[in-house]
Order: structure tokens, then C-alpha cells, then sequence
């Protein structure tokens, strides 16, 4: 036997010793035998966990059995410091351990656990029983312990979690985000009937909505179901689907006799017609209404799975962009990563619904959830406030010629397991992985991930995505959508050179569907420069002053907008994030081309610069406040805005000298500056005649 086996065992035998509180599921005991008939129990089991860490090296000794646990809530992570200080971090086991009590009157039900997010491999066990291992820190997974548990009696669960770098788990690195570990989002007990629904396919909700013919008029709703029957014999239940609109109205129902075999997997299969149905409009109307599958056994619900239901057809069309419903629809587009200051990647329900609420003040219309499938929670607001997403895998930045089952593993969660969402509306295959020949690793495997996803849903485009402006590359073209990152005036060329790349892919390349899928650059807010900087040093430079980044933003949205060829695009990014390998732009672990800071307490200038873009809520922003100590009498005022007239004030004074900027949102003034402070005020109305106004002071020395 080896060390790890002796140390689980070791583990399990001492816990009553080391510890001296047992966290049981008293509310199970609480529940009665009828209630608990009555289909589905999904239950929180985010508390009372107990947690450590251990051993990078179990040959070398397992001491850490004996080291005291500590009491931890879900969501948790062993990494909420470390990774965003620097590369002084741990990587390694963490041990989650829980004590609960199952009641005698569940031993005709079956018991699952799932895990929606573990970094970045789980380990489980129940009463020293292997359940299984589920590579991969981004996707959810289930594993049934009906016949693991002792009823009547307590049963201990250990999940041993490690975040180290793996070449067969993708990501393979921690080089552009952190692989932060432990139980970092909500586990649940999901009781079901020995009749039920699917819980275990790749932990997706076992019901699948798909969307035909699509109109005002009338829309095709077509439904599949895997069913499961652990009983002896046949069931016969009736398969009822029911749509309940916004109100939570009945608005159709449709019923079948259905017999589930008790081998294998039954696939239920029905078709409703939702006449004059209130269409899902985006964040112009993101209406939704449910859909309910269930098992009937006569009244009684054997199970029950409820999934929102957003009535939309979305359409991708060369030169045009993106139609909603056949209507154009705006890409206004931003990145997000999900982890934040002081909590890592921990986070809660409303964390992800303030990033949502940011996202929505800038006036972005879809988002990039880049570089790997994000919280549950994320897709669910989005469905709400009508954002469409792009949703990707973490096959990034590189490649070790071992994780293709992984990658493929969880193409394959990513899509079952947000199907769904009437959000997403693209599955990302890849991004910045390359191949020499279209025979090699990356370009082939490439090719078999969009497979998995057209197999799994044939309905949504998929994309993948180069780091260089070149179409023709051997990694290029395996999906529907080309994507290229172009940092233009930040790791190659100059500002405006954006202008010429797409103008060359519009003329070799018209009918090819291409997004940009990053643009930017890193801004640090305590930084400032009276002129933009002559030179840069991306990689390694200590000075990032936010006006550089500011006049990216400024320039390349420009031209995007002035150009329909790109499809999409997704500026990169909306957070500040964690990137444990970097010391850049005087902020160690920090990538900062965020147009909030980490901790989500700051706006930058970029910002404002896309809200008056994008957000047609009347706003104006005076620029450069932050740099406030001037030098040079003769200087140039920028503000942001979405009003028509804007008038302009140094120390009282009308400023009439007013140079062209790159749109109607851009507003630049000459101005002469006097000794000492300098008040400078920006004055508008909307169409109401409410004041709109902005103060900055700046000091000439």
C-alpha cells in the first residue's frame, strides 16, 4: 500500500481525534417520510466543512494527517492571498472534510453529490470509499453515493483537491490566470426518486431545450430527456413538460405515457408550439420564461427538472454581424475573469452580480467569460439581464500533447451543462494554441473539439482564437468563427495600426466571419503622464500610466465602430485580475488592463469611454483627472459624453477652442492654463433639460 492510500486511511481512523465538533444534516432527520416521496430534494451543503492542507510529496512523510483542521463555509479556496501577491505560492492538496447523517427513510431514494467547481482535482471519498476523480477546476460533476452511505448513521465525505500545473488538465499553466484550489463553488445533495431524471451525465440538468422556426408568430420547442429506472421492472409514468410564462402562468402543457426500461438510459422526446411567444430581446427585453420536465406517476412528481426558457433565434452573418431575432444587434463587447482581491475565486451569488451590474452600467451588450467556464450563477444573470456570451474552455496559451481527453472532457461539460442558457450564443473551442501543418496536434485536435461541440448542440457557431492577424494559420479555421486578439499599440506596432489589419482582412478575406476577441492595454490608475509615452515595455516595464490605455481605447474603438467586418468585439479587459507569473506596470501578480481595479472599488478613464459609447444614460466625464499635476501652460482637455452640446470652463472662463475627436462621444479643447489651480467644469443637458456636469482641478507648476 502506498503512502497516499496510508494517509487517506490514516485520515478517515483519526478525524474523531483531531477534531471535536462532527457536523451532522440534522434537517435531513427533520424530514418526514411523505415529504420526502414527493420528487426531487436538492440541499445546500456549502457548511460546516472542515479543512487543511498537505503534502506535495506523500513518500517523504504524511504528518499533515495529524495537523488540526480548521472550519471553513463553501465557497472556499486555499489560495485567496498567495496567488495575487506574487510567485510565492502554494500549489498542492487541500483537504475538505464533512460528517452528515442520512435517515433510514431515504434507502428507496438515490443520493448524489455535486460539485460545481473544485480547483483543479477533486478526489472523493465517502467512508473511505473511492467515488471517483474529476479533472478540470472549471466545470461541475456529480457522482452518485446511494450505495456508499449507511443510513441511520453518520458518514464522513473527504474531497482531497490539488491546484498544481498538470500537462493531461487543462489549463496546463499558471501563467496568464491562476489555478487557485479547493472547493470553490457550492456542492449540493441532490435525493431523487429510484425513477428520475439523469443527474450523473456530465452533471448536466439531464433535459435538453432546443429552439426551431423561431418567430413572433409561433416557435418550436423541442425537448429531450434522459430518464433513469434503478427499479426491477419497467416503469410506466407519464413525461409532462409544462412552459409557464414570466408571471409564471401555464402558457402550454403537453403530456405523453412513457415506459423507462431499467437498463441503460430512456430518451424522452417532446415538441411543444408556443404561439405569439414574448421573444428574449437581449438587454433590450431579456424575457424568460421556464420549462418544467417531469415524471408522473398518476398526481404524484417522481422527479422534476426546471430550466429558464429564452425564446430567441440569433443568426451570425458575414460583413453584417449579429441578428437577434433577424434584427442587428449591437457586440458591444467586454472579457471577464472571475476572480477578485482578498477572495481569489471564492465567490458568492452577489459578487458575480456586481460584476454583472458593472458590466451592464458600461452599456456592454455580450461578454466574453474568457479563458474557461464560469459560475453557474454567471450564465443564470446573464440569461436575466440579456447579455450574450461567448462561453469557452481553459485550451490556452499553450499545449503538452496530454490534455486532449481533458480537453475534450470538458468541451463536453461545458456544453451539456449550459445548454440552456438562452445567453450563450457561441461555444469557444481554443485560444492562442498553435500548429506548424494542419496534420499537427492543435489544429487536429482543434477540429475534433468542434466536433464535440456541433455534436452535442448542433445549433449554436462555435470559434476559436489566434493571437496573430493572420487568417490563414494551420490552427485557424477548424470552427464557424474566427477570433484574433490584436494589442496594437501594446505588444506590437502602433495604436492605429488596428485600421490597417482589418482593412486588409476585409479585402483578401469578405466572406469570412471574424471577432475580435481581445484588444487593449494595461493602465495603472496611480500612474499618469502629461504625454503619451514615446516607448513601452509590456513584458517587463515598471510604468503603465492609465492615459496610455485611455487613448488605446479611444483610437480603436473608433475604428471597430467604423468598421462591420468585425462581427464582434471584446475589449480586454473589464476587471483587473491575478496573474501569479507577472511583475508589470508597478503592481506585482497583476495584469492591469482592467477598466476596474481588482478589488472593483475604482473606474478608469476607459471606462467612461465606453459608457458614453455604449450606455445611453445622458453622462460626461472629464479625463485625466487623476493626472493632475501639470507642467506645460498650452495643453489639451479631453471629456467623454453622450450629450449633444457640452460646454466647457477653466476658472470661469468659456473655452471656445475645440479640435475634432475620433467621434461625437469625444470632445477635445485647447486650452491655456494659469499658475497654481486650475478649475476645469464641463456643462450639458439631456433631452429633458436636467444639468449634466463634470469638475476636475488641475495644478500647473
Amino acid at each position: 500500500m502506498n503512502y497516499y492510500k496510508k494517509a487517506i486511511r490514516l485520515s478517515m481512523a483519526k478525524s474523531a481525534l483531531i477534531y471535536k465538533v462532527l457536523v451532522t444534516l440534522s434537517f435531513i432527520l427533520g424530514i418526514s417520510i411523505n415529504s420526502l416521496a414527493q420528487g426531487r430534494k436538492e440541499i445546500d451543503f456549502n457548511q460546516g466543512w472542515l479543512f487543511k492542507k498537505g503534502a506535495k510529496d506523500y513518500e517523504k512523510g504524511v504528518s499533515f494527517v495529524l495537523e488540526e483542521w480548521e472550519e471553513v463555509t463553501v465557497p472556499h479556496t486555499f489560495n485567496s492571498e498567495d496567488m495575487q501577491l506574487g510567485k510565492d505560492f502554494y500549489t498542492g492538496d487541500g483537504f475538505y472534510q464533512k460528517e452528515f447523517t442520512v435517515a433510514d427513510s431515504l434507502k428507496e431514494r438515490r443520493l448524489f453529490l455535486r460539485f460545481e467547481g473544485v480547483g483543479s482535482v477533486a478526489d472523493v471519498y465517502v467512508n473511505g470509499r473511492f467515488l471517483g476523480e474529476h479533472k478540470g477546476s472549471y466545470s461541475a460533476f456529480a457522482f452518485e453515493i446511494t450505495h456508499s452511505v449507511n443510513f441511520g448513521q453518520k458518514n464522513t465525505l473527504l474531497v482531497k483537491t490539488n491546484n498544481e500545473a498538470r500537462e493531461d488538465v487543462l489549463p496546463v499553466n499558471h501563467f496568464l490566470f491562476p489555478i487557485y484550489g479547493g472547493i470553490y463553488r457550492p456542492v449540493s445533495l441532490i435525493i431523487t426518486d429510484m425513477v428520475n431524471i439523469k443527474v450523473t451525465d456530465h452533471a448536466s440538468p439531464g433535459v435538453f431545450i432546443r429552439q426551431k422556426d423561431v418567430s413572433a408568430k409561433q416557435a418550436t420547442i423541442r425537448v429531450k430527456a434522459k430518464l433513469e429506472n434503478t427499479e426491477k421492472t419497467f416503469r410506466h409514468v407519464l413525461l409532462r413538460t409544462e412552459v409557464k410564462n414570466a408571471d409564471g402562468k401555464s402558457v402550454k402543457v403537453i403530456e405523453e405515457p412513457l415506459s423507462i426500461s431499467p437498463q441503460g438510459v430512456t430518451l424522452g422526446e417532446q415538441e411543444l408550439i408556443i404561439k405569439q411567444p414574448h421573444l428574449w430581446k437581449g438587454v433590450e427585453d431579456p424575457y424568460l420564461y421556464t420549462l418544467t420536465t417531469s415524471l408522473m406517476d398518476g398526481d404524484r412528481v417522481l422527479d422534476a427538472v426546471t430550466q429558464p426558457l429564452g425564446i430567441r433565434s440569433v443568426e451570425i452573418k458575414t460583413g453584417k454581424g449579429v441578428f437577434l431575432n433577424g434584427k442587428p444587434y449591437p457586440m458591444h463587447g467586454v472579457t471577464r475573469h472571475q476572480d477578485r482581491w482578498g477572495y481569489g475565486n471564492a465567490l458568492n451569488r452577489s459578487q458575480h452580480l456586481e460584476d454583472m451590474m458593472l458590466i451592464k452600467e458600461i452599456g456592454a451588450t455580450t461578454i466574453r467569460l474568457a479563458h474557461y467556464q464560469q459560475a453557474e450563477d454567471m450564465y443564470a444573470i446573464a440569461d436575466s439581464l440579456g447579455f450574450l456570451i461567448w462561453a469557452e474552455i481553459p485550451f490556452v496559451n499553450t499545449y503538452t500533447l496530454e490534455e486532449a481527453a481533458n480537453a475534450k472532457q470538458q468541451m463536453t461539460e461545458l456544453v451539456r451543462q449550459n445548454f440552456n442558457h438562452p445567453s450563450i450564443y457561441i461555444w469557444g473551442i481554443h485560444n492562442e494554441v498553435y500548429s506548424k501543418t494542419e496534420d499537427e496536434y492543435v489544429a487536429v485536435l482543434s477540429r475534433e473539439l468542434n466536433d464535440i461541440a456541433k455534436t452535442n448542440d448542433p445549433d449554436r457557431p462555435t470559434v476559436a482564437v489566434s493571437g496573430y492577424g493572420e487568417m490563414w494559420r494551420p490552427a485557424n479555421l477548424s470552427t464557424d468563427v474566427q477570433g484574433m486578439n490584436r494589442y496594437y499599440g501594446w505588444y506590437e506596432g502602433k495604436i492605429g495600426d488596428m485600421k490597417q489589419w482589418v482593412q486588409g482582412l476585409e479585402e483578401e478575406y469578405p466572406e469570412h466571419i471574424v471577432m475580435l476577441a481581445e484588444y487593449g492595454a494595461d493602465g495603472n490608475m496611480d500612474q499618469g503622464a502629461e504625454k503619451l509615452p514615446e516607448s513601452r515595455n509590456p513584458v517587463s516595464g515598471k510604468f503603465f500610466p492609465e492615459n496610455y490605455q485611455t487613448e488605446t481605447h479611444i483610437q480603436q474603438w473608433a475604428i471597430i465602430e467604423d468598421h462591420p467586418y468585425i462581427t464582434a468585439s471584446y475589449l480586454w479587459n473589464m476587471f483587473e485580475f491575478a496573474v501569479p507569473m507577472w511583475n508589470r506596470g508597478g503592481v506585482n501578480a497583476r495584469n492591469l488592463k482592467g477598466l476596474i481595479t481588482f478589488d472593483r472599488k475604482r473606474k478608469k478613464d476607459s471606462f467612461y469611454w465606453y459608457k458614453a459609447n455604449w450606455n445611453p444614460e445622458p453622462m460626461i466625464h472629464l479625463a485625466n483627472s487623476r493626472d493632475n499635476k501639470r507642467t506645460e501652460a498650452n495643453t489639451i482637455i479631453q471629456l467623454f459624453t453622450n450629450l449633444s452640446s457640452v460646454e466647457l470652463t477653466v476658472n470661469g472662463q468659456k473655452v471656445t477652442r475645440e479640435l475634432k475627436g475620433v467621434n461625437a462621444h469625444h470632445k477635445k479643447f485647447e486650452v491655456s492654463l494659469q499658475g497654481g489651480n486650475n478649475i476645469i467644469v464641463a456643462v450639458g443637458q439631456d433631452d429633458a433639460g436636467n444639468v449634466i456636469s463634470d469638475k476636475m482641478e488641475w495644478t500647473l507648476d
